[in-house]
């Protein structure tokens, strides 16, 4: 570990450059005052730096990751025309790897962050979560500088803050205890800043949550919730998985989608009906129970399904409900989620097809 006091505008450029190799600073027309500790090791640089005025940086692109956690005063990120304050709390990322950036530190106390953004490559192709999810067929991309959400920025301060506090400040810390820290930190930095890996998460995680028991509660679900106005929202919050994970289920194990077997269940009990009515019910009104207001791709569902039109079924009467039953497959229990099964809504008014 070191530490450096400056006091001139061309001696704070250097100490600048020190800390981040593309970064170039400029003062505003008054002697600059700068201190910096450094503490480094493994390929990680931890620097405490203190400006006591303002000062404009220029960083040229770079692979490196630079990571700035402001303690006092203001950062303010000027890049492309925008003006961005960071204040005291605030952990962001500088610029992007490979993008230049701007901004000025304006009397800033701040801590400065910097490891080689190949850590995040490795630590994406070598994550030991067993969920199944595709690899990166690219190098990793941050693609924001802010942190996701309030608990993001916290938990990337705090290790930052670990890392120079406790890692890099031990003189008898191992390269082994280094390397790892430098790897952690690059997992959260993939975990709370906006990256080209969550989407993949994201996707990796449902398609874990689309198993066979995912595909049957969701029929049950909408087996005893037909008559209702539900869409692929209420059927994945009845079963605590994403939508995304609903179709996923269904293309994989049914070979169809959530909104199109809740289609079929709905023909089925609009055919129930129309085998159970008298001749004088009315078709339309039938249809419309059960959410098809078009009555002519009513009529073309039901002739596909049924061989004739919905007013033949009609007129042949009660006596066709042993010759043609329902085609609604078994429902399976539902496990506790949070919703009632058969109690979803008690809107009587009719959906639409989906």
């Amino acid at each position: 570990m070191r530490s450096l006091q400056f006091r001139s505008r061309a001696q704070t450029r250097e100490l600048l450059s020190q800390v981040h190799p593309a970064l170039r600073t400029e003062g505003h027309g008054q002697e600059v005052g700068a201190r910096m500790v450094r503490a480094s090791a493994g390929g990680l640089s931890v620097d405490r730096l203190d400006i006591d005025a303002t000062v404009s940086y220029d960083a040229a692109a770079s692979r490196k990751v630079c990571l700035i956690t402001v303690h006092r005063g203001a950062v303010v990120d000027t890049t492309g025309g925008r003006r961005d304050t960071y204040g005291p709390g605030h952990t962001f990322l500088i610029t992007p790897p490979d993008r230049p950036g701007t901004g000025e530190l304006r009397a800033a106390r701040c801590t400065i962050t910097t490891f080689d953004a190949a850590v995040l490559d490795e630590v994406a192709t070598h994550d030991h979560d067993p969920r199944p999810r595709p690899r990166p067929a690219e190098p990793v991309r941050l693609t924001g500088q802010r942190p996701l959400d309030a608990a993001a920025n916290l938990r990337l301060g705090t290790t930052v803050s670990f890392l120079r506090d406790q890692v890099l400040a031990d003189p008898d810390a191992s390269g082994l205890v280094v390397t790892t820290g430098v790897r952690h930190l690059g997992a959260v930095v993939l975990a709370t800043l906006p990256n080209t890996t969550l989407a993949m998460r994201a996707a990796g995680a449902d398609v874990a949550d689309s198993g066979p028991q995912t595909l049957e509660r969701a029929m049950a679900f909408i087996a005893d919730n037909a008559q209702h106005d539900i869409t692929l929202a209420d059927i994945a919050a009845a079963v605590c998985v994403t939508p995304r994970a609903v179709q996923y289920a269904f293309r994989r194990h049914a070979g169809t989608t959530p909104l199109g077997y809740l289609r079929r269940v709905r023909l089925a009990h609009a055919h129930s009906d129309l085998v159970a009515a008298t001749p004088d019910a009315s078709v339309l009104a039938i249809a419309t129970k059960w959410g098809f207001a078009h009555q002519g791709r009513f009529a073309a569902a039901y002739r596909a399904a049924y061989g004739n039109a919905p007013s033949a079924t009609l007129r042949a009467g009660p006596g066709r409900a042993a010759q043609e039953p329902p085609q609604q497959p078994p429902a399976a229990p539902i496990g506790p989620c949070g919703t009632a099964t058969g109690a979803h809504r008690h809107d009587p008014t009719p959906r639409t097809q989906p």
